[in-house]
């Protein structure tokens, strides 16, 4: 009889551990709620903010220019253009550009329809150009190279844009790049009849920004 109670008691003495157990898991469970709410609801320290920044086409240009006996330049009148960043490092940056290869603008309807032509743009079967950086280096206190995926006629190679960023620090500014490539590189190896052209394709960007949300970007000192 004596063992039978001392077993009764060991039984029961688990059982309201047991129950004891789970109560106190069901006290707990709703501040883990509440620690599940405050961390979502608030940045942490490990989702911090990063600048948020808008490119605005006013005022922003896109051109490109070539040497030629008979003087070739122009703009794109139709691109979109953004900047994002991971982190507030500098380096961190993303530019990418998407331009209509069809709103090209010389001045000249002859000079827009060859360039548009399968000889160079190929607008048709290419209806965009790009530039996507991958890799930024600092070069100086506001200087910078970006190296990226440029695209055009559907051949992708790795070109480089040297740009100066003019707004350090503040809330808005712009930032004016250089980009130079080979045309024959990228299939564009006609030329237009009576005018000699160089190889050597000059783009310049001009870029108005503004930055909508987060810190600034931390650049090397």
């Amino acid at each position: 009889m004596d063992l039978n109670k001392r077993t009764a008691r060991e039984n029961c003495f688990r059982f309201g551990s047991k129950v004891d157990l789970a109560r106190l898991r069901i006290r707990k469970l709703p501040v883990a709620l509440l620690w599940l709410v405050v961390f979502f609801a608030f940045p942490s320290a490990n989702r911090a903010q990063v600048p948020v920044y808008e490119v605005t086409p006013v005022e922003s240009t896109i051109k490109f220019g070539v040497d030629s006996s008979v003087p070739i330049k122009g703009t794109f009148d139709k691109w979109n253009a953004s900047m994002t960043f991971s982190s507030t490092d500098v380096s961190s940056g993303v530019l990418e550009i998407e331009i209509q290869a069809d709103s090209v603008n010389t001045g000249s309807g002859l000079k827009n329809n060859k360039l548009k032509s399968k000889d160079f743009f190929d607008v048709q079967d290419s209806p965009t150009i790009t530039f996507k950086s991958t890799k930024v280096l600092q070069t100086g206190p506001n200087t910078f190279d970006l190296e990226g995926d440029f695209t055009i006629r559907g051949v992708t190679k790795t070109e480089k844009l040297t740009l100066t960023d003019n707004g350090k620090g503040s809330t808005s500014g712009s930032i004016d790049g250089t980009m130079a490539f080979d045309r024959k590189d990228y299939g564009m190896n006609k030329n237009i009849p009576l005018v000699k052209i160089a190889n050597r394709v000059e783009v310049n960007v001009s870029l108005k920004w503004k930055r909508v949300s987060g810190p600034p970007p931390v650049f090397q000192q």
